[in-house]
């Protein structure tokens, strides 16, 4: 059971993610047994599951779950409703421009709050250069709206005792596919034999490689909003280098 103070919305958010994942069945995610508010104090209850040691085997089975997990996928970019991405507010309003959608509700979004909380100077001037350069990152690229985990770091997944993974503490929405296995690799990585087995059951777009960078700078300008300068000039080196690719 999670509990926090006046956080009934991140939680009816999180438990609302996790049953779209457990319908799309692709890999385990604790059942949601019940969200709900006793005065001040939100929670969230679910399942109990033991976990036990990740191995190889474990990681492959990630692999190709996730790459299945992707192909669920939905009507338009976005979600139906808005969530969270920690206790950063993710916006998620249905859109059919994935560009656009990436620009307005994720990247912009992510630098006018770091402007609010003092981060100006050349973060801003530098971030408001690569959003009008973000569609060079996209020639020849149409992603389709693959379902999300949203958040799928190292701490967001797990083994069961019999060796099935499961993933926990979703942000989910409907994006690019590359956005979950650019998470993977942001903060150490995942094993080698989970990238081989989603390679394997749905190959990777070439143009990855250059697009990673950018959906790991979500994440770091949200770290840098949650937790401190520490990450700004982690931010302003991956804006430097995404906006040296474009020739900007």
């Amino acid at each position: 059971m999670k509990t926090q103070k006046d956080a009934l919305d991140i939680f009816t958010a999180e438990a609302d993610g996790l049953k779209a994942l457990m319908d799309c069945g692709a890999v385990r995610v604790p059942r949601v047994l019940g969200c709900g508010e006793q005065e001040t104090d939100a929670f969230l209850v679910m399942e109990w599951l033991e976990l036990g040691q990740i191995k190889d085997v474990s990681a492959s089975l990630l692999g190709s779950g996730l790459a299945r997990q992707h192909r669920c996928t939905g009507q338009h970019f976005g979600w139906w409703r808005s969530n969270f991405i920690g206790a950063t507010p993710q916006f998620n309003a249905p859109s059919e421009n994935w560009v656009s959608f990436l620009r307005d509700y994720r990247l912009q979004f992510q630098l006018q709050l770091a402007a609010e909380n003092g981060f100006r100077g050349s973060l801003q001037t530098a971030g408001a250069r690569l959003l009008e350069k973000l569609p060079v990152f996209f020639e020849g690229y149409t992603p389709a709206p693959s379902l999300l985990h949203g958040d799928l770091w190292g701490g967001n997944w797990g083994v069961l005792k019999n060796g099935v993974p499961v993933i926990f503490d979703a942000s989910v929405y409907y994006g690019d596919r590359e956005a979950d296995v650019a998470m993977t690799q942001l903060f150490g990585g995942f094993p080698p034999e989970f990238y081989a087995a989603y390679e394997h059951e749905w190959p990777l777009d070439a143009g990855y490689a250059l697009r990673r960078m950018l959906y790991q700078l979500y994440h770091v300008l949200n770290h840098l909003n949650l937790f401190g300068s520490g990450y700004l000039g982690g931010a302003e080196r991956m804006i430097g280098q995404l906006l040296s690719e474009t020739h900007a």
